[in-house]
């Protein structure tokens, strides 16, 4: 792994998400519409679908909005089209920036895409100039506050669950997967642990630590990204 704590990045962040949490419900809405038009409405014959789903679950979205997409997907007479679209490009000091969108209008999101990072310090790329610096993985976060498991036997733990590797800090636990091990991970890790953050997500081989302006000009930037509806996803290689 990076040796950072993409951990701290999650909880500095986690405030300005939830702020925006009726935004965050309509990006998942795509997503579970898309997983279910892909591989039907049933989350236990469709994985792709139940990870979504369990992802809106732990955002707290309602049921009814979890239904609502399914059904839509499912719906003889719904004739929605999205594409899955992936932006590469460069952040100030030259971070690398993932963006994944999810879009019925092309040239809407890469318009709007484009505006974000040229007007905050940063550029878009061509297709694979920055993606080969993550890798996809599957994250898990067991907080430590009241648990009693040294980190020699949660090691011994996650191993045996078939996680990948271990991170520790005197906060958490980070853990993370090959991501077809993931939902196995998953569903073993539950059954012992309360697990504070489960998701699929990329995970940068090297950060970059920046100066503060840079990064308070990353935050504008990703916070421009994440506030475009098609934007589902945004991933950099800056140590926040």
């Amino acid at each position: 792994m990076s040796g950072h704590s993409k951990w701290h990045n999650i909880q500095g962040r986690k405030n300005a998400q939830d702020a925006k949490r009726g935004k965050i419900f309509q990006k998942l809405s795509r997503e579970i519409y898309m997983a279910a038009k892909a591989g039907g409405p049933d989350p236990a014959m469709n994985p792709a679908l139940r990870l979504v789903v369990d992802k809106a679950k732990s955002a707290n979205m309602p049921n009814d909005n979890v239904d609502r997409a399914i059904k839509k997907a499912t719906s003889a007479a719904d004739e929605t089209n999205y594409d899955e679209i992936t932006y590469e490009g460069y952040g100030p000091g030259g971070v690398a920036i993932l963006v994944h969108a999810l879009t019925d209008n092309r040239n809407r999101t890469a318009t709007n895409v484009r505006v974000a990072f040229t007007r905050n310090g940063g550029s878009l790329g061509e297709t694979g100039s920055v993606s080969y610096m993550f890798d996809r993985k599957g994250y898990l976060v067991i907080e430590r506050f009241g648990l009693a498991v040294d980190e020699e036997t949660m090691f011994e733990d996650v191993l045996e669950a078939g996680a990948e590797d271990l991170e520790t800090s005197p906060e958490v636990f980070e853990i993370y997967t090959a991501p077809e091990d993931f939902v196995a991970v998953r569903d073993r890790l539950e059954k012992e642990f309360t697990l504070a953050q489960a998701e699929l997500t990329m995970i940068p081989r090297t950060t970059i630590v920046l100066e503060e302006d840079q990064q308070e000009q990353l935050e504008r930037l990703v916070e421009r990204l994440e506030d475009d509806d098609d934007v589902s996803e945004v991933f950099t290689s800056a140590e926040m």
